[in-house]
């Protein structure tokens, strides 16, 4: 008596299948679910059509904000992981992006042609801060990066002042439709609209010739060249495409904040969004969305909560620590732990660990 052996795993037998993002039957129902709840959430705050007081309307600021900076972290994702350089510039482009959205709207024109627009400048200036990746790569090339954090907002407070009202705040312009104003929910369904169109798009750019050739010289960049790969020219693609999404998530966010400064894009945000990506897994496409909401709902929940435990733990175990300084340096203090303790414990960042669970959970109730 003989058995059928059916082989395991999952296999792409058309090219439609090929192309789809959810493989499986379970990753389409995660991911319809999880778009459900994203969007379900203004509608179950005390100011929803329901008028109930579900979810605090802070959750609402909170998803905003990980709608944002997760296309910024996106466009990082894209040079950094997938073409193997380094950029410590990344909240520059967003400040290149976020006062040239903002300029273009005070002059007449609508956000929805400011917003590509702004975008596609920050491109032209990240062309020019990755020139020097045809000659140095690694620390070389992130101190050169870096110069963009330094450059950019001198630029917006000093030459530029005349438009950018210099180191004060620039006030925004209202975006409308018609005559209708987009703020409250429609401002959360919009920013949620394009952060999923730019994911969608950034993951489809992997799939293209050009995400291939990021991947060839990242994995090694001599031996690209060789394959015929222009490897200079490639280079240059990534780093306009992530100033691209880095201009697209200022814009966001002068849309979002009603207001800009040079002040909201310091180096500090810049290592923020990288340890974003770090913590997400650099080189997966999921990891802007885990990094980015693990790191705001660590910032922005699980800290306050856990200041006014600390306030009062800390002094008394250890006398000499100051309680009133506590709260300042909590925040920064964690952040930098967590970076450590996934370096250490899970370098390839929080995507990948999802992927463990998810064949994990495939294989129930079965261990092998």
């Amino acid at each position: 008596m003989s058995a059928n052996i059916r082989p395991s795993g999952v296999f792409d037998t058309t090219y439609v299948q090929d192309m789809t993002i959810n493989r499986t039957r379970f990753d389409l129902i995660l991911s319809w679910g999880f778009l459900f709840v994203v969007l379900l959430i203004p509608l179950l705050t005390r100011e929803g059509p329901f008028g109930v007081d579900i979810v605090p309307l802070g959750a609402v600021g909170t998803v905003e904000r990980i709608a944002i900076l997760m296309i910024a972290v996106q466009g990082l994702n894209l040079l950094v992981g997938y073409t193997g350089q380094v950029s410590l510039g990344q909240a520059g482009f967003m400040a290149v992006g976020a006062y040239s959205t903002t300029v273009l709207m005070r002059q007449g024109m609508t956000f929805w042609l400011a917003l590509p627009i702004g975008a596609l400048l920050t491109g032209l200036v990240g062309l020019i801060f990755g020139l020097p990746s045809l000659r140095v790569k690694g620390f070389y090339l992130a101190m050169a990066t870096l110069a963009a954090q330094f450059i950019i907002p001198w630029l917006l407070r000093n030459p530029l002042a005349p438009l950018t009202n210099g180191s004060n705040p620039l006030p925004v312009p209202r975006t409308t439709i018609g005559e209708f104003v987009i703020t409250g929910a429609a401002q959360y369904y919009t920013l949620i609209l394009i952060s999923l169109a730019a994911m969608i798009i950034a993951r489809n750019i992997i799939r293209t010739r050009a995400g291939r050739a990021f991947v060839a010289i990242r994995d090694n960049d001599l031996a690209a060249e060789l394959l015929g790969i222009n490897v200079f020219a490639y280079k240059l693609r990534a780093f306009f495409v992530c100033a691209v999404f880095a201009g697209l998530a200022g814009g966001l966010l002068a849309f979002e904040s009603r207001s800009v400064t040079p002040d909201q894009f310091d180096l500090q945000s810049s290592i923020e969004l990288l340890a974003m990506l770090i913590i997400g897994g650099a080189g997966i496409s999921q990891a802007p969305l885990l990094g980015v909401g693990f790191v705001l709902i660590l910032r922005e929940g699980a800290i306050p909560s856990l200041t006014p435990l600390l306030n009062d733990f800390l002094p008394r175990l250890l006398p000499f620590i100051d309680s009133v300084n506590i709260s300042a340096s909590l925040a920064p203090a964690l952040f930098g732990i967590t970076i450590i303790l996934f370096l250490i414990i899970e370098p390839r960042g929080l995507a990948y660990r999802w992927e463990i669970f998810k064949i994990s959970w495939k294989l129930r109730p079965f261990s092998y």
